[in-house]
């Protein structure tokens, strides 16, 4: 049996990684000065564990592929004042995106903190046992698993490269910590190994998680199902993913009105949870994503949105003269990255595309965007052929989940299509840089610093 974790390492490493994440929520490790040990011992000590949203909901998703897409665009001024080099770096899209000054990278250590949790917990249950309660330990299971699935998810898509499947045993991917064991020193997984992990502890999660969560930062079985069909659609694995995609639409299918949205709050789209919001997430607060006045969206992209378009006027706003990004489904002043319903109809209706399925593509496609135009004015899209239907689905995908965090993948993935490859490029300070489609720079390198977590 693995002995004890003294207390003095545990609060070490959550106060060293946690980035001001110790909450009361932790109530069994809130420890007196003469307490030398701390382990969980109840199903309540772990069901505290994962509560904890500084942990796992609040600034703990990667951000840093969301400051390199064409999101969005930075002026001279605000790109010259930003105090991190990492986001002028990765912005710029350069090779080595850290300097001498750095010890450690949020984007890196807040999904390993995320591991370190789930994996206290999952270490921690066959012990415990059921303790009368197998609904709640078969809940804490299923939770746990979800969110090492999502934080590896994360971490691959942010310093891996993109899926192959013809070389996923060779692409390195990234540590598998799985176990709590601060001994343990996994070393880097094969792309193929990392993602046989997160889909088997997903579809694990999926069958033990609860159809309605008690809050909407806690996992469910469609929040897992909405997972699986993200992932999957990064694969490429349109099937799966459709599959995925109406297990979770089968459970939970609301959409948001956004003709009866309440008052938004001065960086987000309302001040309160959305219907369509499955699993409430969101990036790492960086400066240039986080600050209205940081980052503004080109004209040519806001001309997409048509006139009776709400999303034109929900999204933006503008200040000193240029469209600013308000449409957060976060109303705290971070960039939501969790998983709503609005992108699973997405999801399926590509799938259908893809697939051939024309009128099945366009019905998931309408659906959604019923939601979006003032009352009375949506027509129906219609598609000519299946690559019609596609090609509306992505652009309405783009212009849906504009500062989700979802766009790096898209990069990512419809790179490897020369029909949808697109170079990116900018100009700062009179300086120009560009990223071709499939660049080496789609994954950020790793910081070669030694982690407390992985090494």
């Amino acid at each position: 049996m693995r002995s004890p974790i003294k207390i003095h390492n545990l609060l070490l490493l959550i106060c060293l990684l946690s980035i001001g994440s110790c909450k009361r929520e932790d109530r069994f490790l809130e420890t007196k000065p003469n307490q030398r040990l701390a382990v969980p011992a109840s199903l309540a000590d772990l069901q505290s564990l994962l509560n904890n949203e500084q942990v796992f909901n609040r600034g703990s998703d990667p951000a840093l592929g969301e400051i390199s897409t064409d999101d969005f665009s930075a002026t001279d001024d605000a790109y010259i004042s930003l105090s991190l080099s990492l986001e002028r770096n990765a912005y710029t899209w350069q090779k080595s995106i850290y300097d001498a000054t750095y010890t450690q990278v949020a984007d890196w250590n807040a999904p390993y903190l995320m591991v370190y949790y789930a994996n206290t917990v999952l270490d921690a249950l066959p012990k415990i046992g059921s303790s009368g309660n197998q609904a709640l330990a078969d809940q804490l299971k299923g939770a746990a698993l979800f969110y090492r699935s999502y934080a590896f998810y994360n971490l691959v898509q942010t310093f891996a490269l993109p899926y192959n499947e013809a070389e996923a045993g060779n692409i390195p991917g990234i540590p598998l910590r799985l176990t709590a064991d601060l001994n343990a020193k996994p070393q880097r997984a094969n792309l193929g190994e990392c993602y046989k992990q997160i889909t088997t502890d997903l579809r694990a999660a999926a069958g033990l998680l609860p159809a309605t969560p008690a809050f909407k930062t806690q996992p469910s079985r469609p929040a897992a199902n909405a997972l699986l069909a993200r992932i999957s659609l990064a694969l490429g694995k349109y099937s799966d993913a459709l599959t995925y995609a109406n297990a979770c639409l089968s459970e939970y299918s609301a959409l948001t009105d956004y003709n009866k949205l309440n008052a938004p709050s001065a960086t987000g789209i309302s001040k309160t949870y959305l219907d369509e919001d499955i699993y409430h997430s969101t990036q790492v607060n960086y400066s240039i994503t986080s600050t209205r006045r940081n980052s503004y969206v080109d004209a040519a992209f806001i001309a997409l949105y048509d006139a009776n378009d709400l999303r034109k006027t929900k999204f933006f706003t503008t200040l000193d003269g240029l469209q600013r990004f308000v449409g957060s489904y976060d109303f705290k002043n971070l960039k939501y990255s969790g998983l709503a319903t609005d992108e699973v109809y997405l999801i399926k209706a590509e799938c259908l595309a893809r697939a051939g399925d024309v009128d099945g593509a366009m019905t998931a496609l309408n659906t959604l965007l019923a939601k979006r135009w003032k009352t009375s004015t949506f027509i129906p899209l219609l598609a000519a052929d299946h690559i019609d239907a596609l090609n509306k689905i992505l652009l309405e995908r783009r212009k849906e989940l504009l500062f989700r965090g979802t766009r790096w993948t898209d990069l990512r993935r419809l790179n490897k299509d020369p029909k949808y490859a697109i170079q990116l490029s900018r100009t700062v300070n009179g300086i120009s840089y560009s990223l071709p489609a499939n660049d080496p720079r789609y994954a950020m390198p790793i910081l070669t610093m030694k982690s407390p977590l992985v090494d």
